[in-house]
């Protein structure tokens, strides 16, 4: 049976700092580098205030200073953002209010390639930065 996103993000995982295995774009081999769990991104983007955007490469910053390490793996935050959003979508689903997921459009815009990659599309999202006063 496929898990469902809350089961994933919810799901204890491996974290902790590593050095980084090879050098690929900002992150530099032997640096030390957060492999965040899922959680920890979806509680990081809850603690983003209404109205206050953030990158990605922002967030994956102020995540490794805040875990003690240089840089934040780039591959694993990638795929714990779409966690994210998948699982505040089907918590909209379930009844939720937008109140109560977390706020992932604060990360996440129309050209973000993840965005690009979820299963409710990127209208919500551009939507959700009009309401806040972001940029689409």
């Amino acid at each position: 049976m496929v898990k469902s996103w809350n089961d994933r993000l919810n799901t204890l995982g491996t974290n902790g700092i590593k050095p980084s295995p090879r050098t690929v774009g900002d992150v530099v081999e032997g640096q030390p580098m957060l492999v965040p769990t899922a959680r920890q991104v979806d509680d990081f983007i809850r603690s983003i205030p209404k109205g206050v955007d953030m990158d990605v490469r922002a967030l994956r910053t102020a995540l490794a200073i805040e875990h003690g390490a240089e840089v934040t793996c780039p591959v694993t935050i990638g795929y714990h953002l779409r966690t994210v959003a998948e699982a505040a979508n089907e918590d909209l689903e379930r009844g939720m209010t937008l109140s109560d997921i977390a706020p992932f459009w604060r990360v996440l815009d129309a050209k973000t390639s993840t965005t690009g990659k979820l299963s409710f599309g990127a209208a919500f999202v551009t939507a959700q930065r009009k309401r806040e006063g972001l940029e689409p």
